[in-house]
């Protein structure tokens, strides 16, 4: 797994806050819901915890603290985040995770 740029880096390898997400329903690991809330689970659109597998403010792991924590100073655009550490789609580094492939585009 490639460690995204704002993850919190604890293992000093790959994403430890990433691998703790779960599904809301706590079933499966994030983006991979099987329950009837598969359909919004596996989509994260729009500003994300700092692992991007769960949706900002919803965060899940051991980080869940201060992940749901609202923000304050400077914003990133979207304004759910710190500007240093911005997880939207307006990001430098944002959208998908580097492991991820976007098959809504052509």
């Amino acid at each position: 797994m490639v460690t995204p740029s704002t993850c919190c880096g604890k293992s000093g390898q790959a994403c430890v806050c990433a691998a703790q997400a779960k599904c809301s329903c706590g079933e499966k690991s994030a983006l991979h819901c099987t329950c009837g809330k598969a359909a919004t689970e596996n989509t994260v659109t729009g500003p994300r915890c700092s692992c991007r597998a769960r949706p900002v403010g919803s965060c899940n792991c051991e980080r869940s603290t201060t992940e749901n924590a609202t923000p304050s100073g400077d914003l990133c655009s979207c304004g759910a985040r710190p500007a240093t550490a911005c997880t939207c789609e307006n990001a430098t580094d944002g959208g998908l995770l580097p492991t991820e492939t976007d098959f809504t585009h052509a």
